[in-house]
Protein backbone atom coordinates (compact mmCIF):
# COMPACT_ATOMS: atom_id res chain seq x y z
CA UNK A 1 0.00 0.00 0.00
CA UNK A 2 2.86 2.40 0.81
CA UNK A 3 5.23 1.27 -1.95
CA UNK A 4 3.22 2.53 -4.91
CA UNK A 5 2.90 6.13 -3.69
CA UNK A 6 6.62 6.15 -2.97
CA UNK A 7 7.40 4.89 -6.47
CA UNK A 8 5.06 7.45 -7.98
CA UNK A 9 6.64 10.22 -5.95
CA UNK A 10 10.10 9.04 -7.03
CA UNK A 11 9.05 8.93 -10.68
CA UNK A 12 7.57 12.43 -10.45
CA UNK A 13 10.76 13.67 -8.82
CA UNK A 14 12.90 12.20 -11.60
CA UNK A 15 10.56 13.64 -14.22
CA UNK A 16 10.77 17.08 -12.63
CA UNK A 17 14.56 16.82 -12.51
CA UNK A 18 14.69 15.91 -16.18
CA UNK A 19 12.55 18.92 -17.02
CA UNK A 20 14.84 21.15 -14.97
CA UNK A 21 17.81 19.86 -16.91
CA UNK A 22 16.25 20.87 -20.21
CA UNK A 23 15.30 24.48 -19.58
CA UNK A 24 16.33 26.76 -22.44
CA UNK A 25 18.55 29.70 -21.50
CA UNK A 26 19.62 32.56 -23.73
CA UNK A 27 23.07 34.00 -23.20
CA UNK A 28 25.39 36.39 -24.99
CA UNK A 29 28.69 34.78 -25.90
CA UNK A 30 32.08 36.47 -26.29
CA UNK A 31 31.40 37.11 -29.97
CA UNK A 32 28.34 39.15 -28.97
CA UNK A 33 25.90 36.55 -30.30
CA UNK A 34 22.71 35.68 -28.47
CA UNK A 35 22.55 31.90 -28.23
CA UNK A 36 19.77 29.73 -26.81
CA UNK A 37 20.87 26.43 -25.27
CA UNK A 38 19.06 23.80 -23.22
CA UNK A 39 20.93 23.87 -19.92
CA UNK A 40 22.50 22.55 -17.86
CA UNK A 41 24.16 20.83 -20.78
CA UNK A 42 25.07 17.16 -20.48
CA UNK A 43 26.92 16.55 -23.75
CA UNK A 44 29.59 19.01 -24.86
CA UNK A 45 32.03 19.15 -27.77
CA UNK A 46 35.14 21.18 -26.98
CA UNK A 47 36.51 23.07 -29.96
CA UNK A 48 39.95 22.79 -28.40
CA UNK A 49 41.23 20.11 -26.04
CA UNK A 50 42.97 22.71 -23.88
CA UNK A 51 39.54 23.97 -22.89
CA UNK A 52 39.90 21.31 -20.22
CA UNK A 53 41.69 24.06 -18.32
CA UNK A 54 38.26 25.60 -17.64
CA UNK A 55 36.17 22.41 -17.44
CA UNK A 56 38.57 21.29 -14.69
CA UNK A 57 37.53 24.31 -12.61
CA UNK A 58 33.79 23.89 -13.10
CA UNK A 59 33.58 20.08 -13.16
CA UNK A 60 36.32 19.46 -10.64
CA UNK A 61 35.08 15.99 -9.72
CA UNK A 62 35.45 14.88 -13.34
CA UNK A 63 36.40 17.46 -16.00
CA UNK A 64 35.46 15.01 -18.76
CA UNK A 65 31.99 13.91 -17.63
CA UNK A 66 30.22 16.14 -20.17
CA UNK A 67 32.83 15.96 -22.93
CA UNK A 68 31.67 13.75 -25.81
CA UNK A 69 34.21 15.02 -28.35
CA UNK A 70 37.16 17.37 -28.61
CA UNK A 71 39.94 18.53 -30.86
CA UNK A 72 43.08 16.46 -30.32
CA UNK A 73 45.45 19.26 -29.28
CA UNK A 74 45.63 18.77 -25.49
CA UNK A 75 47.83 15.69 -25.79
CA UNK A 76 50.09 17.36 -28.34
CA UNK A 77 50.32 20.94 -27.08
CA UNK A 78 50.45 20.24 -23.35
CA UNK A 79 51.45 16.56 -22.98
CA UNK A 80 52.61 16.94 -19.39
CA UNK A 81 49.15 18.20 -18.37
CA UNK A 82 47.47 15.52 -20.49
CA UNK A 83 49.44 12.79 -18.73
CA UNK A 84 48.53 14.09 -15.27
CA UNK A 85 44.84 14.16 -16.13
CA UNK A 86 44.98 10.83 -17.95
CA UNK A 87 46.45 9.15 -14.89
CA UNK A 88 43.46 10.21 -12.78
CA UNK A 89 40.81 10.15 -15.52
CA UNK A 90 41.88 7.43 -18.00
CA UNK A 91 38.52 7.71 -19.81
CA UNK A 92 39.80 10.85 -21.52
CA UNK A 93 41.78 8.58 -23.86
CA UNK A 94 38.49 7.27 -25.27
CA UNK A 95 36.93 10.66 -26.07
CA UNK A 96 36.37 10.94 -29.85
CA UNK A 97 38.60 13.52 -31.53
CA UNK A 98 38.02 15.62 -34.63
CA UNK A 99 39.84 17.99 -36.93
CA UNK A 100 40.10 21.73 -36.65
CA UNK A 101 37.92 24.51 -37.99
CA UNK A 102 40.86 26.57 -39.25
CA UNK A 103 42.24 23.79 -41.47
CA UNK A 104 38.78 22.76 -42.68
CA UNK A 105 39.03 19.22 -41.32
CA UNK A 106 36.08 19.47 -38.92
CA UNK A 107 33.54 16.73 -39.68
CA UNK A 108 29.92 17.86 -39.19
CA UNK A 109 28.54 14.34 -39.60
CA UNK A 110 30.81 13.17 -36.80
CA UNK A 111 29.61 16.04 -34.61
CA UNK A 112 25.98 15.14 -35.26
CA UNK A 113 26.66 11.50 -34.38
CA UNK A 114 27.94 12.58 -30.95
CA UNK A 115 24.57 14.24 -30.19
CA UNK A 116 26.03 17.27 -28.34
CA UNK A 117 23.97 19.90 -26.55
CA UNK A 118 26.52 22.58 -27.44
CA UNK A 119 29.84 23.16 -29.18
CA UNK A 120 32.15 25.50 -27.24
CA UNK A 121 34.60 27.30 -29.52
CA UNK A 122 37.47 29.70 -28.89
CA UNK A 123 36.95 33.17 -30.33
CA UNK A 124 40.00 32.99 -32.60
CA UNK A 125 38.30 30.22 -34.60
CA UNK A 126 35.28 32.38 -35.48
CA UNK A 127 36.66 33.77 -38.75
CA UNK A 128 37.32 30.27 -40.08
CA UNK A 129 33.95 29.09 -38.78
CA UNK A 130 32.17 31.93 -40.57
CA UNK A 131 34.10 31.38 -43.80
CA UNK A 132 33.17 27.70 -43.91
CA UNK A 133 29.55 28.35 -42.89
CA UNK A 134 29.78 25.93 -39.99
CA UNK A 135 27.50 27.95 -37.73
CA UNK A 136 24.56 27.80 -40.13
CA UNK A 137 25.21 24.15 -40.98
CA UNK A 138 25.30 23.13 -37.32
CA UNK A 139 22.22 25.23 -36.54
CA UNK A 140 20.26 23.19 -39.09
CA UNK A 141 20.95 20.04 -37.07
CA UNK A 142 20.27 21.73 -33.72
CA UNK A 143 23.84 22.16 -32.47
CA UNK A 144 24.48 25.69 -31.12
CA UNK A 145 27.98 27.20 -31.04
CA UNK A 146 29.04 29.29 -28.04
CA UNK A 147 32.27 31.32 -28.23
CA UNK A 148 34.59 31.93 -25.28
CA UNK A 149 38.00 33.60 -25.11
CA UNK A 150 41.06 33.16 -22.93
CA UNK A 151 43.61 34.07 -25.61
CA UNK A 152 42.75 37.16 -27.63
CA UNK A 153 41.77 39.46 -24.73
CA UNK A 154 42.24 37.35 -21.62
CA UNK A 155 41.81 40.11 -19.04
CA UNK A 156 38.67 41.45 -20.66
CA UNK A 157 37.14 38.05 -21.40
CA UNK A 158 38.27 35.43 -18.88
CA UNK A 159 35.73 36.08 -16.14
CA UNK A 160 32.97 36.60 -18.71
CA UNK A 161 33.91 33.33 -20.42
CA UNK A 162 33.92 31.44 -17.13
CA UNK A 163 30.49 32.88 -16.32
CA UNK A 164 29.18 31.76 -19.71
CA UNK A 165 30.42 28.21 -19.23
CA UNK A 166 29.18 28.28 -15.63
CA UNK A 167 25.67 28.99 -16.92
CA UNK A 168 25.94 26.25 -19.53
CA UNK A 169 27.11 23.74 -16.92
CA UNK A 170 24.73 24.89 -14.20
CA UNK A 171 27.77 25.79 -12.09
CA UNK A 172 27.22 29.52 -11.58
CA UNK A 173 28.47 29.41 -7.99
CA UNK A 174 31.76 27.75 -8.92
CA UNK A 175 32.25 30.24 -11.73
CA UNK A 176 31.63 33.13 -9.33
CA UNK A 177 34.06 31.68 -6.76
CA UNK A 178 36.76 31.33 -9.40
CA UNK A 179 36.06 34.84 -10.68
CA UNK A 180 36.58 36.29 -7.19
CA UNK A 181 39.85 34.39 -6.79
CA UNK A 182 41.04 35.47 -10.24
CA UNK A 183 40.27 39.14 -9.62
CA UNK A 184 41.76 39.16 -6.12
CA UNK A 185 44.99 37.55 -7.26
CA UNK A 186 45.33 39.86 -10.27
CA UNK A 187 44.72 42.89 -8.04
CA UNK A 188 47.70 41.87 -5.90
CA UNK A 189 49.77 43.06 -8.87
CA UNK A 190 47.68 45.73 -10.55
CA UNK A 191 46.84 47.62 -7.34
CA UNK A 192 50.53 47.85 -6.42
CA UNK A 193 51.53 49.00 -9.90
CA UNK A 194 48.74 51.59 -10.00
CA UNK A 195 49.92 53.05 -6.69
CA UNK A 196 53.42 53.87 -8.02
CA UNK A 197 53.75 57.50 -9.07
CA UNK A 198 57.13 57.28 -10.80
CA UNK A 199 57.31 53.65 -11.82
CA UNK A 200 60.28 52.64 -13.94
CA UNK A 201 58.97 50.13 -16.45
CA UNK A 202 61.72 47.76 -17.67
CA UNK A 203 61.74 47.04 -21.39
CA UNK A 204 60.78 43.38 -21.84
CA UNK A 205 61.09 41.22 -24.92
CA UNK A 206 58.84 38.17 -24.87
CA UNK A 207 59.86 35.50 -27.35
CA UNK A 208 56.89 33.33 -28.17
CA UNK A 209 57.66 29.62 -28.30
CA UNK A 210 61.41 30.18 -28.55
CA UNK A 211 63.20 27.26 -30.23
CA UNK A 212 59.98 25.91 -31.77
CA UNK A 213 61.45 26.80 -35.14
CA UNK A 214 64.84 28.01 -36.31
CA UNK A 215 63.43 31.44 -37.07
CA UNK A 216 63.72 34.31 -34.60
CA UNK A 217 61.78 35.89 -33.14
CA UNK A 218 58.05 35.33 -32.72
CA UNK A 219 56.58 37.67 -30.13
CA UNK A 220 53.45 39.49 -28.95
CA UNK A 221 51.98 42.90 -29.67
CA UNK A 222 49.59 44.61 -27.24
CA UNK A 223 47.60 41.43 -26.57
CA UNK A 224 48.17 38.24 -24.64
CA UNK A 225 51.66 38.03 -23.08
CA UNK A 226 52.31 41.59 -24.26
CA UNK A 227 49.43 42.66 -22.07
CA UNK A 228 50.71 40.43 -19.25
CA UNK A 229 53.96 42.42 -19.27
CA UNK A 230 52.19 45.78 -19.12
CA UNK A 231 50.00 44.71 -16.20
CA UNK A 232 53.10 43.46 -14.38
CA UNK A 233 54.73 46.89 -14.64
CA UNK A 234 56.88 46.48 -17.72
CA UNK A 235 57.02 47.87 -21.26
CA UNK A 236 56.38 45.23 -23.89
CA UNK A 237 58.98 45.67 -26.63
CA UNK A 238 56.87 43.91 -29.26
CA UNK A 239 54.02 46.42 -29.03
CA UNK A 240 56.04 48.97 -31.03
CA UNK A 241 56.60 46.58 -33.94
CA UNK A 242 53.62 44.20 -33.98
CA UNK A 243 50.25 45.77 -34.86
CA UNK A 244 48.15 42.82 -33.68
CA UNK A 245 48.40 40.24 -30.91
CA UNK A 246 50.92 37.97 -32.59
CA UNK A 247 53.79 38.68 -34.93
CA UNK A 248 57.54 38.57 -35.49
CA UNK A 249 60.40 40.90 -34.58
CA UNK A 250 63.65 40.45 -36.47
CA UNK A 251 66.89 39.68 -34.67
CA UNK A 252 68.47 43.02 -35.57
CA UNK A 253 65.60 44.86 -33.88
CA UNK A 254 66.02 42.89 -30.66
CA UNK A 255 69.68 43.91 -30.55
CA UNK A 256 68.85 47.53 -31.38
CA UNK A 257 66.10 47.77 -28.73
CA UNK A 258 68.38 46.18 -26.11
CA UNK A 259 65.68 44.96 -23.67
CA UNK A 260 66.21 44.94 -19.92
CA UNK A 261 64.62 41.53 -19.54
CA UNK A 262 63.88 38.59 -21.82
CA UNK A 263 61.07 36.10 -21.25
CA UNK A 264 60.72 33.02 -23.45
CA UNK A 265 57.52 30.96 -23.48
CA UNK A 266 57.93 27.22 -23.77
CA UNK A 267 56.30 23.82 -23.59
CA UNK A 268 56.97 20.16 -24.25
CA UNK A 269 56.40 20.05 -28.00
CA UNK A 270 57.90 16.75 -29.12
CA UNK A 271 54.65 15.99 -30.95
CA UNK A 272 55.21 18.98 -33.21
CA UNK A 273 59.00 19.44 -33.30
CA UNK A 274 60.71 16.24 -32.10
CA UNK A 275 63.93 17.00 -30.27
CA UNK A 276 63.54 20.74 -30.91
CA UNK A 277 65.29 23.58 -29.13
CA UNK A 278 62.04 24.59 -27.37
CA UNK A 279 62.11 24.88 -23.58
CA UNK A 280 60.14 22.06 -21.97
CA UNK A 281 57.98 23.55 -19.22
CA UNK A 282 54.79 22.53 -17.53
CA UNK A 283 53.86 20.40 -14.50
CA UNK A 284 56.54 17.83 -13.69
CA UNK A 285 59.06 19.11 -16.25
CA UNK A 286 62.81 18.85 -15.65
CA UNK A 287 63.93 22.36 -14.79
CA UNK A 288 67.64 21.61 -15.11
CA UNK A 289 67.05 20.62 -18.73
CA UNK A 290 64.81 23.67 -19.22
CA UNK A 291 67.49 26.01 -17.88
CA UNK A 292 70.08 24.48 -20.18
CA UNK A 293 67.86 24.97 -23.22
CA UNK A 294 67.05 28.54 -22.19
CA UNK A 295 70.76 29.29 -21.95
CA UNK A 296 71.33 27.77 -25.39
CA UNK A 297 68.65 30.00 -26.93
CA UNK A 298 70.45 33.05 -25.59
CA UNK A 299 73.47 32.15 -27.75
CA UNK A 300 71.60 32.92 -30.96
CA UNK A 301 72.54 36.07 -32.92
CA UNK A 302 69.39 37.92 -31.79
CA UNK A 303 70.75 38.17 -28.27
CA UNK A 304 74.36 39.14 -29.00
CA UNK A 305 75.45 41.76 -26.48
CA UNK A 306 71.90 42.37 -25.26
CA UNK A 307 71.66 43.95 -21.80
CA UNK A 308 69.23 41.34 -20.44
CA UNK A 309 71.60 38.49 -21.28
CA UNK A 310 74.65 40.28 -19.92
CA UNK A 311 72.82 41.04 -16.65
CA UNK A 312 71.28 37.58 -16.25
CA UNK A 313 67.71 38.85 -16.59
CA UNK A 314 66.48 35.93 -18.70
CA UNK A 315 63.45 33.78 -17.88
CA UNK A 316 61.31 31.02 -19.31
CA UNK A 317 57.60 30.51 -18.60
CA UNK A 318 54.93 27.95 -19.47
CA UNK A 319 53.41 28.82 -22.83
CA UNK A 320 49.91 27.59 -21.92
CA UNK A 321 49.33 30.48 -19.54
CA UNK A 322 48.53 32.32 -22.77
CA UNK A 323 45.37 30.30 -23.49
CA UNK A 324 43.82 29.37 -20.17
CA UNK A 325 41.98 30.92 -17.21
CA UNK A 326 45.27 30.78 -15.31
CA UNK A 327 46.85 33.84 -16.97
CA UNK A 328 46.86 35.79 -13.70
CA UNK A 329 49.55 33.42 -12.41
CA UNK A 330 51.85 34.52 -15.24
CA UNK A 331 51.22 38.18 -14.37
CA UNK A 332 52.27 37.51 -10.78
CA UNK A 333 55.42 35.72 -11.90
CA UNK A 334 56.34 38.50 -14.32
CA UNK A 335 55.78 41.12 -11.63
CA UNK A 336 58.25 39.42 -9.28
CA UNK A 337 60.84 39.34 -12.07
CA UNK A 338 60.32 42.94 -13.18
CA UNK A 339 59.92 44.53 -9.73
CA UNK A 340 61.38 42.21 -7.09
CA UNK A 341 61.41 44.97 -4.46
CA UNK A 342 57.75 45.85 -4.93
CA UNK A 343 56.67 42.22 -4.87
CA UNK A 344 59.02 40.70 -2.32
CA UNK A 345 56.03 39.21 -0.46
CA UNK A 346 54.24 37.86 -3.53
CA UNK A 347 54.68 34.12 -4.09
CA UNK A 348 53.30 33.02 -7.48
CA UNK A 349 54.04 29.38 -6.68
CA UNK A 350 51.88 29.60 -3.55
CA UNK A 351 49.11 31.12 -5.68
CA UNK A 352 49.42 28.29 -8.20
CA UNK A 353 49.26 25.73 -5.39
CA UNK A 354 46.13 27.41 -4.01
CA UNK A 355 44.56 27.30 -7.48
CA UNK A 356 45.10 23.54 -7.53
CA UNK A 357 43.91 22.99 -3.97
CA UNK A 358 40.73 25.04 -4.28
CA UNK A 359 39.68 24.49 -7.87
CA UNK A 360 41.47 21.68 -9.71
CA UNK A 361 41.11 17.89 -9.48
CA UNK A 362 44.84 17.16 -9.88
CA UNK A 363 47.74 17.81 -7.53
CA UNK A 364 50.21 20.60 -8.08
CA UNK A 365 53.54 19.68 -9.66
CA UNK A 366 56.34 22.26 -10.18
CA UNK A 367 57.82 23.10 -13.56
CA UNK A 368 56.08 26.25 -14.81
CA UNK A 369 59.01 28.70 -14.99
CA UNK A 370 62.77 28.97 -14.93
CA UNK A 371 65.40 31.73 -14.71
CA UNK A 372 69.04 31.56 -15.69
CA UNK A 373 71.24 31.01 -12.67
CA UNK A 374 68.27 30.79 -10.28
CA UNK A 375 68.67 27.88 -7.88
CA UNK A 376 65.05 28.32 -6.75
CA UNK A 377 63.54 27.48 -10.14
CA UNK A 378 60.27 25.58 -9.79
Amino acid sequence: MTLRPLLCASALSLFAASLAQADPITLTDIAGREVTVDAPVERVILGEGRQVFFTAVLDSENPFERVVGWRDDFRQASPESYDIYAEKFPQLKDIPTFGGFKDGSFDIEQAVSLNPDVLIMNLEAKAATDEAGYEAKLAKVGIPIVYVDFREKPFEHTTQSMNIVGKLFGEDDKAAEFQAFYEDQLARVTDVIAAQKDLHRPLVFVERAGGYSEDCCMSFGDGNFGRFVELAGGTNMGSEFIPGTFGTVNAEQVIASDPDQIVVTGGNWDAYVPGGAWIGMGPGSDMAVAEGKLAALMERPAYTGVKAVNNGQVHGIWHQFYNSPYSFIAVQRLATWLHPDLFADLDPEATLKELHTRFLPVDYSPGYWVSLGDTANN
